[in-house]
């Protein structure tokens, strides 16, 4: 070989080594994923209407809920990236009508065929303060998902129109894995210092409200279940009314329905002064909106109309057989829990009735408690879960009751479990856990608990409680099954759908 062969051979091996090192590395493969889609323009949820068969049903925005008609499965093509079919809970895949390429053509669910009008790619653009946010470009038209006209308004159609990085061309997909295959996880505590916690999962964000012991109310949110930890605590209200400005505990806060639609209903306990516990009442804030962190104005003072003048504390809600029920506990020698009826979310109608009273040994330590009371509804089968026991003691754990038909405000339509359903792990260091509440994955798929506890046996009712989270299965029987608590630091499987 002569030498000019011999360069150019070596150069063609240099070119080909250069190529491998400059080259980008291939894209993730795309996985099967299952998710609710979120409109930036208005935040409402891709739905298919009313949970419809019909081939040929165009799909909407709509005000964003926990049901299977907003839930959609994206199956990867072959062999592409960032390609996906998108399945509605009738089987059929989401289409552009017609295979057409014009403006305003509505996106329709319509039995799967593989062709490119039912193909769609998922464009990422960058939305400040959020992830997990894309065009829905058709493969055929390489046009956008959007409401009519990009309108922010919950209930208009679906159609294509030009893709663009707003007006409602902007998509989050909560559930979209980014190619990752691995397991999610995270580790308690989500709050170092979060006695009696509230938690749930709205809208694509988890919202924690605790104990706070002073005149501000708190809460913190994130996407994911162990971003809480390190979630700003950010005040969303302020108390000033003499009657109930200090040591806010306790918090609640429930969608429910008022005059105005559905409010967020913020319940908390309060004194007239710091740390005079004999003024703790029941107070209840309004939102303007459907925004958990509100914001918020003062509602009402929740006194019992016949029987104001003893404090209570702990609420909970409880709705039943189309009504509303307000729960907590008061002080008559012991600390039973009681049922209060209710006309609307802030007004009373009618006086307390006796739920629950400590009856048991374990009900009973360090004094006579049934406190933060929890509802669990499954299967048509109703649950309070509540705390027992006085939480200055490592033995604060959970009881039960279970709804046994007839009237709730009579407890005797109420069967208390004679044993404790989730009590201190000596071998966890894990004391006095309590004061609980229940939330769901992002999914919907999975039941969780959030409740507080101590890490050492010495330790009391104080802001060192922390906040702790763990999935909870269920029996045979239809009752839940809690097990035992977790160690803090362990490495827990993080919600389905993160």
């Amino acid at each position: 070989m002569t030498r000019s062969r011999c360069l150019s051979a070596l150069m063609g091996v240099l070119a080909m080594v250069v190529a491998l090192l400059v080259a980008p590395p291939p894209a993730a493969a795309a996985v099967t994923f299952t998710s609710t889609g979120v409109n930036q323009n208005g935040g409402n949820c891709l739905d298919l209407p009313g949970g419809s068969s019909t081939e040929g049903t165009q799909l909407r925005a709509f005000s964003c809920g926990s049901g299977a008609d907003q839930n959609f499965a994206f199956t990867p093509v072959s062999g592409s990236s960032d390609t996906y079919t998108i399945t509605t809970r009738s089987g059929q895949c989401v289409d552009v009508y017609g295979a057409s390429t014009a403006d305003d053509v509505a996106i329709i669910q319509w039995p799967c065929h593989g062709g490119a009008n039912q193909r769609w790619r998922l464009v990422p653009v960058s939305v400040s303060g959020t992830d997990k946010t894309f065009d829905l470009v058709s493969v055929s038209s390489g046009k956008c998902v959007t409401p009519s006209g990009g309108s922010p308004s919950p209930g208009v159609n679906l159609v294509q129109l030009p893709c663009a990085s707003a007006n409602g061309r902007v998509w989050r997909l909560p559930g979209h894995t980014g190619g990752g295959t691995g397991t999610k996880t995270f580790t308690n505590p989500l709050s170092q210092h979060g006695p009696d916690p509230w938690l749930t999962y709205h809208d694509g964000y988890y919202y924690l409200a605790t104990t706070t012991w002073n005149s501000t109310v708190t809460m913190r949110k994130s996407r994911t279940l162990g971003g809480l930890a390190t979630a700003a605590d950010q005040v969303i209200f302020n108390l000033t009314r003499p009657n109930g400005a200090g040591t806010m505990w306790a918090p609640e806060f429930h969608l429910l329905d008022g005059p105005n639609g559905k409010r967020w209903y913020f319940y908390y306990t309060a004194g007239r002064e710091p740390y005079d516990l004999g003024t703790q009442r029941i107070h209840v804030l309004e939102s303007a909106g459907t925004d958990p962190m509100g914001p918020y104005t003062f509602k009402a003072d929740l006194l019992d109309p016949t029987q104001d003048n003893t404090w209570e504390l702990d609420p909970s809600i409880l709705q039943l057989g189309g009504k509303l029920y307000l729960l907590g506990t008061f002080y008559n020698g012991s600390q039973p829990m009681f049922i209060r009826p209710l006309s609307n979310p802030w007004t009373a109608n009618g006086t307390r009735r006796l739920l629950s009273t400590p009856t048991y040994g374990w009900e009973t330590v360090g004094g006579a408690v049934n406190e933060g009371a929890e509802v669990l509804q499954r299967g048509g089968r109703t649950f309070i879960v509540y705390s027992a026991s006085h939480c200055s003691t490592p033995d604060y754990k959970l009881g039960m009751l279970t709804y046994n038909g007839g009237d709730p405000l009579n407890s005797s339509s109420w069967v208390k479990s004679p044993n404790p359903v989730f009590q201190r792990s000596d071998a966890s260091g894990v004391y006095g856990p309590g004061h609980n509440g229940f939330f769901k994955s992002p999914d919907g798929s999975e039941d969780w608990m959030v409740y507080h506890a101590n890490s050492s046996a010495g330790g009391g009712c104080d802001m060192n409680r922390s906040t702790r989270a763990q999935k909870f299965t269920w029996n045979a029987d239809g009752t839940p099954n809690f097990g035992a608590p977790v160690a803090l630091g362990a490495t827990l499987t993080a919600p389905s759908g993160e």
